[in-house]
């Protein structure tokens, strides 16, 4: 047995300053300093780093700590020495470190300064590393984010499978004590397996954080949503997290031009700038951190009030782990993601490239975060069931989306009796897309090689629809009628309460799931033809089309070219009150705002006062100038006069296409001179004749145009043309 100086308290009294340990921290503590294996299942927040950092503090020699994250590894570095303990008390080696600073350490560790060191697995594995720690006394190994060790875990680092054979190279005996946040009754299975810890006191702690909201949303015009978002929370710390560098670049941007304090964290910046970045999240210098998820955030901040995936994570495990970095003191914790079909699509082309079995895996894990997103059923429920915890749904408390909402039930005894009979049957060897597809009638070949098409069954759902039996398969399982078997490619067998459902059938209601709707992935703010989401002010409406009538009269212009309808329509949701909120109206670029907006903003001004009226807090969306590179292309080969056939034929495009896009830069008001292009292909006299009708037209149609001006004698194209020209040269 470890030697131990003071009793657990006075040491947790002395060094950290806490009367009391969290959960089951004295438990496993005590575990540890009994030189046990120890395996640790923990929440976020559920205090981890202190079940390995106490009882090295208390031992005679040094704990190892593997851990994957250089920004963790710092972070509790930091926090051990400023707690009271001297410089060297705890150290980390990892790539971040130039040469002076590594001899720095090891002197400190040879020393016996040093009582945790922090080792990043790469670091671990180096033989000199491991012919260096070999001449010190380790008193236990703590392998942080243990989940790494596993292929079905959500983050698997190939260099976590070696952990347990560097281990055995440093000495003999040494304990391990191997820590995660997220585990699966899989994952849990692996990571005993590989660190050969079949005999380590195992302590479980319940997933459940119950101060976090869950709320998963359709993705549309997601870059105004998070603006809005931020803005209602303004002041509180937060994390959002997208797929890409570029994308997390672009909203940490978006956020800093619409006034919020952000910035990016992504593998692809420099050490410096990402240490940096931590300590100014930390020191909230900074409100807001925009990171790559396949990066990871090691950033141990108590006072995170949201976390907002922008883009639906890789895996359940993923989204439990970024999730519970909300709320970790205890307090308000809100989990926002949005959803969309193509970002499911994006993640899945990303396995089509991986072996066989890592993609099958890869698929299964995938399929558990739709299932998630799409299903009715409380959100919690579901994660914790993910975690092999039953949960009834009662205890959420309206504590996320499903639940606050007003639920659709059906009777579910008819079709569970009708799905379990069909596995039964079927010999329990499919999965529930195979299962659904018999009973909607699909005649795939899967379904035709086993002959299921010619089963009774078969077609015998349709009148129910998809979506009940989606709701049904889903909560089937989570109330554990049948279970999934992850080995076998996720194929659904009966329980022995699915298989006395069979025999006794009794009533019970399920809940329908709501259909998530069309999602947009364009995050561009003008994205949506009105861009806001109130109601149409048609009282404003008006007045502002009597303005714009009377300044086209005034400058002997059509109406139009001032203003098309759409910006005045978005005007009168969004209620623009200076130049820089018109110039974010679709359709109004900064040209046209400096020309003629002055008088719009100053009637919308009045209007908004005199009507006490309370302006979305979303308005001002600012975006990047120029933030479209296809328009700063287009722009800039118009004025070296290329043709528009190579502009779009260089970028893939279509002739259609590229006036489309020559519309919408012409429309918001930047000026663009096509005269060298359209003399090569219009007749000077048919120009006048197309100019002259639009001097006078009160729309600005291009088919009343052509009806007016003969469709015999102008193609679309010309007056398509004649139409940029006009509206460029006047309205510009």
């Amino acid at each position: 047995m470890i030697e131990t100086k003071k009793s657990l308290f006075d040491n947790l009294q002395n060094f950290f300053g806490f009367d009391n340990f969290k959960g089951e921290q004295e438990a496993i503590i005590t575990n540890i300093l009994s030189g046990n294996d120890t395996f640790v299942i923990m929440p976020t927040g559920g205090g981890k780093s202190m079940c390995y950092q106490l009882p090295a503090l208390m031992t005679d020699g040094m704990a190892i700590v593997i851990s994957p994250l250089i920004a963790l590894m710092k972070n509790q570095v930091d926090q051990l020495r400023a707690f009271g303990g001297s410089d060297s008390i705890a150290h980390f080696l990892n790539s971040s470190l130039n040469k002076s600073e590594i001899t720095k350490v090891k002197e400190d560790v040879m020393e016996g300064k040093t009582k945790l060191l922090y080792v990043a697995p790469e670091s671990l594995t180096k033989q000199e590393n491991i012919d260096f720690l070999r001449l010190n006394n380790v008193s236990f190994v703590a392998v942080d984010e243990a989940h790494c060790i596993s292929e079905w875990g959500h983050d698997f680092r190939p260099e976590y499978r070696k952990i347990r054979q560097v281990i055995s190279n440093i000495g003999e005996n040494i304990p391990i004590i191997a820590l995660t946040a997220t585990a699966t009754p899989k994952v849990q299975q692996d990571i005993q397996k590989n660190l050969q810890m079949n005999n380590a006191t195992i302590y479980k702690s319940s997933f459940n954080r119950g101060n976090l909201y869950y709320e998963v949303r359709a993705k549309r015009n997601v870059l105004k949503e998070l603006v809005r978002f931020v803005k209602q929370h303004q002041g509180k710390s937060g994390i959002i997290y997208c797929l890409s560098r570029k994308k997390v670049e672009e909203v940490a941007e978006a956020l800093n031009l619409n006034g919020v304090k952000a910035l990016p964290y992504h593998a692809g910046l420099d050490a410096k700038v990402r240490a940096d970045t931590q300590d100014k999240f930390l020191m909230e210098d900074v409100d807001v951190i925009v990171a790559t998820i396949a990066f990871g955030m090691g950033i141990d901040k108590p006072d995170v009030r949201y976390v907002i995936h922008h883009d639906m994570p890789k895996s359940m495990e993923g989204y439990y782990q970024e999730t519970g970095r909300a709320g970790r003191d205890g307090g308000e914790g809100y989990c926002l993601s949005f959803y969309s079909e193509k970002d499911i699509d994006k993640l899945q082309k990303f396995m089509k490239d991986k072996p066989v079995a890592e993609r099958e895996i890869g698929t299964q894990i995938l399929k558990e975060v739709i299932d998630y997103a799409e299903s009715a059923v409380c959100r919690r429920k579901q994660i914790l069931h993910y975690f092999g915890e039953n949960f009834n749904e009662a205890g959420c408390n309206c504590m996320c989306d499903n639940c606050a909402a007003q639920k659709q039930h059906f009777d579910a005894e008819g079709p569970l009796h009708k799905v379990l009979s069909l596995m039964k049957k079927m010999g329990e060897k499919f999965d529930d897309h195979h299962i659904i597809s018999v009973l909607m009638g699909v005649d795939n070949p899967q379904i035709h090689n086993y002959e299921h098409h010619l089963l009774p069954e078969f077609g015998s759902g349709k009148e129910e629809g998809e979506i009940l039996w989606n709701s049904l398969m889903r909560q089937a399982l989570l109330n554990n009628f049948v279970a999934k078997d992850i080995d076998h490619y996720g194929l659904l067998h009966l329980t022995k309460s699915g298989n006395a459902f069979i025999e006794n059938p009794y009533t019970l209601k399920y809940v329908l799931n709501r259909p998530m709707g069309s999602t947009d992935d364009s995050d561009d703010s003008d994205s949506d033809g009105k861009g806001g989401t109130g109601a149409l002010d048609t009282q404003l409406l008006n007045m502002l089309k009597d303005l714009r009538k009377k300044i086209a009269k005034q400058k002997n212009l059509p109406p139009f070219v001032i203003f098309q309808d759409p910006s005045l329509e978005e005007m009168c949701t969004h209620y623009p009150i200076s130049i820089d909120e018109l110039k974010q109206i679709s359709g109004v670029g900064a040209g046209k705002a400096m020309k003629f907006g002055a008088q719009f903003i100053d009637l919308i001004g009045k209007y908004v006062e005199e009507n006490d009226i309370d302006r979305p807090i979303d308005m001002v969306i600012k975006s990047a100038a120029n933030k479209s590179a296809m328009k700063v292309y287009i722009i800039q080969n118009i004025d070296r006069h290329l043709s528009l056939e190579d502009i779009a034929a260089s970028k893939g495009l279509s002739y259609e296409d590229i006036i489309r896009e020559v519309e919408s830069i012409v429309n918001s008001g930047t000026k663009l001179n096509l005269n060298y292009y359209i003399d090569e292909v219009i007749d000077e006299d048919k120009q006048e004749e197309v100019f002259d009708y639009f001097r006078s037209a009160e729309i600005d149609s291009i088919d009343d145009a052509l009806a007016e001006l003969g469709p015999n004698d102008y193609t679309r194209e010309e007056v398509q043309l004649m139409r940029i020209k006009f509206m460029s040269e006047l309205g510009n």
